[in-house]
């Protein structure tokens, strides 16, 4: 339950954030939470006797009404699945820790639900610090099973999308540490996403995100002596630009390098300090320069607390309020100045961008090492196009433009884009799957001696299919407009055949990879003998 509503009405807490001059508040929930019936105790909203005989999740409710109501967007955020917080390691470390996985969806589907009619609850954080719990290790991407957090977002996420409310961003936290606390371990944030990146089915509604605070470090826990602790740098020994190099490559990388699939917005949705009780001078060393990377950047945040009480000396909050309903800011300056007030001040003035973003060229990656991957509304409307194989889709408006060869036992991954053309699908056309060589080739023999699956003209590839390293099947969508007819040849059997520079990103880390440039589509693909491995690709330009 929102914190504070026992010390001070709601509309003066809400004036506090307001005078700090927040526009969005990330608001925690637990998975307990929401299923609670029981009435809150009378004493836990004392200042709001409105709340009163209101179970947990009507207050949410009311909070939730009042903040959008005074111009603020929410992010619900999926907090802890227990309402309650011991230590790093305990029940909430991982979204299936003390519940399925179908049921931290299904909680997901009926909060996005819940709130799909407020326009200013704008993002669903889908989990909180993802970590070890016991010898469950989280990993991304590794097998898709109920360690696997990118598979469990990829999904969760979808189905936010489909079936509760298209307009939600959906926001995706790092994995923040892998490895036995005190034996070995790191924090992998999202650097995985450099080779492994989300693309959901409303490719634009992805926020990345990360957690900051400068007693931790890449490979320190945080804990300051007995089990856990390390005598690794954390981030608070770092100088300013190694702090710059290692925020960079941890987390900052997403927003900061363009026209790669793993560009996204970027969100710190956790980061703090100490405030009037702090002493230690490289903690407010550390402050200070991370608040100086995130004006560099126009990084957005969330500060972490926001709110505390002041008996408990919580002195890390932004806005303290003891039990007679009295509140101490930040921005305060009542004989005990906090030291963190000049710098909250300078990233709350900095000159961060507004309006209209400039779009930019968007690459996403198809990913089927471990299941379907159908990023297109569209084709998940159409139903199952090739039977019994795995099969894989761009998102709707783009096309594909990059196939790789699958290692053993794997599958191959494939490039979507944008890039020279937005939105070539012809509407209400249909699709076509083309499983074998036409006859007569629309190209003519482009890949001798090979077997050539290649679309009709004017049709552009959107997604294929594979069994297992094998591919199967071309999925073609009829362009809105007579593409050209300029054709070429990228053979890729032993090595990589790609753009000057790697337009994209690395989507296919360790197998041969073939690209069409942006000006030129995907219009087949060619293999030869019983392992159907593809070893070369048709570009046709797209004028």
């Amino acid at each position: 339950m929102p914190l504070g509503l026992d010390r001070a009405p709601l509309s003066r807490i809400l004036g506090g954030f307001h005078e700090l001059g927040l526009n969005s508040i990330r608001l925690p929930f637990s998975n307990e939470m929401i299923k609670d019936t029981r009435p809150v105790s009378d004493a836990s909203v004392a200042a709001n006797p409105r709340l009163r005989g209101k179970t947990p999740l009507q207050v949410y409710d009311a909070v939730v009404q009042e903040l959008t109501d005074q111009g603020f967007a929410v992010i619900l955020n999926n907090h802890t699945s227990s309402s309650k917080w011991c230590c790093g390691l305990d029940e909430n470390a991982m979204w299936n820790s003390n519940q399925t996985t179908a049921a931290w969806e299904a909680d997901w589907i009926a909060m996005a639900k819940r709130y799909k009619g407020n326009s200013r609850v704008v993002g669903a954080d889908l989990y909180n610090e993802v970590r070890p719990h016991n010898i469950n290790f989280p990993n991304w991407g590794e097998n898709g099973g109920g360690q696997d957090w990118f598979s469990a977002a990829q999904r969760a996420g979808d189905r936010i999308l489909t079936e509760a409310n298209p307009d939600l961003l959906i926001i995706i936290e790092g994995i923040n540490w892998r490895g036995v606390p005190g034996l070995g371990g790191h924090r992998p944030h999202l650097q995985p996403a450099r080779t492994l990146s989300h693309t959901l089915v409303v490719s634009d509604k992805l926020v990345y995100s990360a957690h900051f605070y400068g007693y931790t470090g890449s490979k320190h826990t945080g804990a300051s002596g007995g089990l856990g602790a390390t005598s690794d740098p954390r981030y608070q020994d770092l100088s300013p630009t190694e702090l710059k190099a290692t925020l960079n490559r941890e987390a900052f990388f997403v927003s900061q390098e363009n026209g790669r699939h793993y560009t996204h917005p970027l969100w710190i949705s956790e980061f703090g300090v100490g405030g009037r009780t702090e002493t230690d001078q490289k903690s407010k060393g550390w402050f200070r320069n991370f608040v100086q990377y995130l004006i560099n950047t126009d990084a957005d945040y969330a500060y972490w607390p926001l709110m505390g009480w002041t008996e408990s000396n919580n002195g890390w909050a932004a806005l303290e309020w003891d039990k007679n309903g009295n509140r101490r800011s930040i921005l305060d300056d009542n004989g005990t100045a906090d030291w963190r007030a000049e710098h909250w001040k300078r990233l709350a003035a900095s000159p961060g961008h507004t309006g209209q973003v400039t779009r930019t060229d968007t690459y996403s990656m198809l990913d089927l090492d471990h299941d379907d991957h159908i990023a297109s509304r569209r084709m998940r409307a159409a139903g199952d196009w090739d039977n019994g194989y795995r099969k894989a889709a761009c998102p709707d408006g783009q096309r594909l433009i990059g196939l790789s060869r699958a290692g053993t036992g794997g599958y191959g991954r494939g490039l979507c884009t944008d890039a020279g053309g937005r939105s070539l699908w012809q509407p209400g056309a249909p699709h076509t799957v083309v499983t074998s060589e036409p006859s007569p080739l629309p190209s003519g023999d482009w890949a001798s001696g090979q077997t050539k699956v290649q679309c009709p003209n004017t049709y552009m590839m959107i997604g294929y299919s594979t069994d297992r390293s094998w591919i199967h099947a071309a999925l073609c969508a009829k362009a809105d407009t007579a593409k050209g007819t300029t054709s070429r040849t990228l053979w890729f059997d032993s090595d990589d055949n790609r753009p000057s520079g790697n337009p994209g990103g690395e989507f296919a880390n360790g197998n041969h990879k073939a690209q069409c440039r942006a000006d030129e589509y995907l219009a087949g693909f060619a293999y030869t003998g019983l392992i159907k491995k593809p070893n070369a690709v048709l570009c046709r330009t797209l004028n």
